[in-house]
């Protein structure tokens, strides 16, 4: 049921070298002071669309998708320029891009760095960045800029003590010593050793604290980027995110790949936000494992230990994890999850493909190359266009609006922002479902309009509202 209606009216001793709580104070105080990028608030008002510049839109297109996901594609700068017409006709208002920072062989997602000063040559050069930020701006969609403080790239020579290759951080001193993360559960180990071998910044050394910090400032001042999306967020101790974040001055949205909603909450404060992943575990199993639809009811229980839930990032698919079509192939179910991510408190994110009805499995075949499926005719394309158009229609009346639970059982969950009313369900294609909605906030004689068929209403009567699906619509 993917239908929204709306009223007509050793390692302990490493980990003890922590920044200070003298530069703490200090970064808070610059977080105030030079905020100069949108707000939490106002990023409230956003649809992200999630794209891997590597693999979203090449300088020219071209008819045949990319034979090799392992390397480099041809995505550009100026591909998502040339693409923009295509993003904003999904109704979507914000894009989040890929690291820009040169790489090691291979880098195409941008996840390893080699020189932090010298913009991705493959993704073009420092006046196309500045181009794409320019254009998105005129067209008002905002940009968040994927960034990396953790870690540098992988080492060619096969000598962990060398980092020669690696600019500005080319000492030993400027990592942790050599060891490898083995168990997630322990947190020292999480932030001081080496995540695939990666060379592990230590950012308690002076040296990388003020780098990491100015070269986020002057990134952001240079671009004009809006907010960040923070990569390996819990390989890095919280301390150091409290200064990274107010150097930025921006929304900074942080990756913490858990489904503990105790563990991930704890990062929402050293940053803005989280991806909310202990959401997307839920979803999963409600929607595309067909389990039951109490698991989201769960879901939004769990969110309650957040400071700020209405800021997180809410998401189903994206390019560390399996598509959800590749599980589960019923578009209909999909659409419906899709639903609640759009509508539910917090910020969605579509990743690209999603639209185009992409089925990858786990890296790199979640990665697939956009080109040549720019189909904006896609029932999915079409789907999404209309929601989140919907949703930018609605304003601060529907994302400002509490998240009120309505109705759920096993295959079926509704709740209403606002004046909105979304109900969902797990059932997919061909199935039928029927069910008395008696919890609500509306009048009898109040008439809900489903906005992906305006002449499918329904009016409250009996203080009730009557949801039925048929085959793969909702009517009344």
């Amino acid at each position: 049921m993917h239908t929204t209606f709306k009223e007509i009216g050793t390692l302990e001793e490493l980990r003890m070298r922590k920044i200070s709580p003298v530069t703490r104070i200090i970064a808070l105080v610059a977080l105030a002071a030079i905020a100069q990028g949108r707000s939490p608030d106002e990023w409230k008002s956003r649809v992200i669309y999630q794209l891997l510049t590597d693999r979203f839109a090449q300088n020219q297109d071209s008819s045949y998708p990319c034979g090799d996901l392992s390397n480099y594609c041809g995505g550009t700068f100026q591909g998502i320029i040339r693409k923009l017409d295509y993003i904003q006709g999904l109704g979507v208002n914000a894009i989040w891009i890929s690291p820009i920072p040169e790489q090691t062989d291979n880098g195409y997602h941008g996840y390893w760095q080699k020189d932090i000063y010298t913009i991705n040559p493959s993704f073009g050069t420092s006046d196309d960045l500045k181009s794409l930020v320019n254009e998105c701006h005129s067209r008002n969609i905002w940009v968040m800029l994927d960034i990396v403080a953790n870690h540098m790239g992988n080492q060619a020579s096969g000598d962990w003590n060398d980092f020669s290759s690696f600019n500005p951080f080319n000492q030993q001193e400027h990592y942790h010593p050599y060891c490898e993360i083995n168990d997630f559960n322990n947190q020292t180990e999480v932030e001081v050793c080496r995540l695939a071998n990666l060379p592990d910044l230590d950012q308690s050394n002076s040296f990388v604290q003020s780098t990491l910090t100015s070269w986020i400032h002057n990134t952001i001042s240079t671009y004009g980027f809006d907010g960040i999306r923070v990569d390996t967020t819990p390989e890095v101790p919280k301390s150091f995110w409290y200064q990274y974040s107010g150097s930025a001055g921006v929304y900074s949205m942080g990756e913490v790949f858990n489904g503990d909603p105790e563990y991930v909450s704890g990062y929402q404060g050293p940053l803005t936000a989280t991806l909310n992943y202990p959401m997307y575990f839920k979803l999963l199993n409600a929607f595309q494992e067909r389990q039951t639809m109490r698991n989201v009811h769960d879901g939004v229980n769990q969110n309650e230990v957040f400071p700020d839930v209405s800021v997180l990032g809410n998401f189903l698919d994206n390019h560390d994890n399996p598509r959800f079509l590749h599980n589960n192939p019923d578009r209909v179910t999909l659409k419906n999850a899709l639903a609640y991510v759009i509508f539910a408190e917090g910020i969605p994110i579509i990743y690209y493909g999603t639209e185009q009805g992409f089925d990858g499995s786990s890296d790199p075949y979640c990665r697939e190359s956009l080109w040549p499926k720019y189909n904006t005719s896609s029932d999915l394309y079409l789907f999404i266009n209309t929601l989140a158009t919907f949703r930018t229609e609605q304003g601060s009346s529907l994302y400002e609006a509490a998240q009120v639970e309505r109705y759920v059982d096993d295959e079926f969950f509704a709740f209403t922002r606002g004046n909105v009313f979304v109900a969902t369900s797990n059932i997919g294609t061909g199935q039928s479902l029927s069910r008395p909605i008696t919890y609500h906030p509306y009048s009898s004689g109040t008439t809900l309009v489903n906005i992906l068929d305006s002449s499918d209403k329904v009016t409250v009567e009996n203080d009730q509202i009557e949801t039925r699906k048929l085959q793969n619509d909702v009517v009344w």
